[in-house]
C-alpha cells in the first residue's frame, strides 16, 4: 500500500504546522499525500495565518486532503447565523470563552471580543474574515476513506455504515467512539479528544496530541500496517496501547 501522512488537530499554531510538515517532507518529500483532520483555528495565535497557507496549498493542487474540524465550523457558524453556542458539549459556553478559544481567532483576524456584545463582534468579524476563508471551511469535508482506513475528525459511530453516519458524529462524537473496542472494518484516524501524545488503540488512532493546549504537534504516518510518529530523530512506531 501506499506511504499516507496526517496531521492532528493544529490550533492555530503555525510554528507547529510547519515544523509538522517539515518532518514530513523529510520522510515523504514535498509530494507526499497528507490528511489534515480538522481544528485549524481557536486557542493558538495564528488561526488566520494557518487557513492562509492551507487556502493557498489548495489553489496550489497539493497532494492533501483537509477536512472540517468542529472549531472549524464554529468560525462558519458564527459567520453565517451569529451562533456563538455551535458546541454539543459546551452548549452554555460561547465560541469565545477561554476553553474553546473562538477570542483568539477572532483577534488573528483584528476583531476585539472582551467586554463586548456579540452582535458587535460579528458586524467586524463580517468585515474582517475574508470570504474566501468561510467558503474553504464551508467546503471542506467531513471523512476521507482509502482501503485501509477512515480519516475523520472526531471519529464514526459504531456500527453505523460510513455513508450513514450523522454528519454531527464526524466532528463531534467522543465516549460513544472512543470507548468501542470493535473492529471498525478499517483503522480509523482521528484527533479531537486531546491526549499527552498521540495514541494507537488498535482500532483506531488519536493524532491530537494536545497542540492546542501547548504540547507539539506530531504527524502520523501509515504505511503497510503500520502507524509511526514523526519526530525530529525520526519514525516513532506508534504501538497498539493496552486497555
Amino acid at each position: 500500500m501506499s506511504k499516507i501522512f496526517a496531521v492532528g488537530d493544529i490550533h492555530g499554531h503555525f510554528d507547529q504546522m510547519e515544523r509538522a510538515l517539515d518532518l514530513i517532507w523529510s520522510d515523504g518529500g514535498h509530494e507526499a499525500q497528507i490528511v489534515f483532520v480538522g481544528d485549524y483555528i481557536d486557542r493558538g495565535p495564528d488561526s488566520r495565518l494557518v487557513l492562509d497557507f492551507l487556502i493557498e496549498a489548495k489553489k496550489n493542487d497539493r497532494p492533501w486532503t483537509m477536512l472540517l474540524g468542529n472549531h472549524d465550523d464554529y468560525l462558519r457558524l458564527f459567520l453565517e447565523d451569529g451562533n456563538v453556542f455551535g458546541s454539543l458539549s459546551r452548549a452554555n459556553v460561547p465560541w469565545f470563552d477561554p476553553i474553546l478559544g473562538g477570542a483568539e481567532t477572532m483577534e488573528s483576524y483584528g476583531v476585539e471580543t472582551s467586554g463586548r456584545l456579540h452582535e458587535d463582534i460579528l458586524k467586524d468579524a463580517r468585515k474582517a474574515v475574508p470570504q474566501e476563508h468561510l467558503d474553504f471551511i464551508s467546503l471542506l469535508p467531513r471523512y476521507h476513506a482509502t482501503p485501509e482506513h477512515i480519516f475523520v475528525h472526531a471519529g464514526i459511530r459504531p456500527g453505523v455504515p460510513l455513508q450513514d453516519q450523522d454528519p454531527v458524529d464526524l466532528i463531534w462524537i467522543r465516549q460513544e467512539f472512543l470507548d468501542d473496542p470493535r473492529d471498525h472494518g478499517k483503522l480509523i484516524v482521528h484527533g479531537h479528544t486531546a491526549v499527552d501524545f498521540p495514541e494507537n488503540a488498535g482500532n483506531r488512532v488519536n493524532l491530537d496530541g494536545g497542540t492546542g493546549f501547548g504540547r507539539p504537534l506530531y504527524p502520523g504516518v501509515f504505511e503497510d500496517g503500520r502507524v509511526w510518529i514523526l519526530t525530529e530523530t525520526g519514525r516513532q512506531e506508534l504501538e497498539v496501547k493496552k486497555r
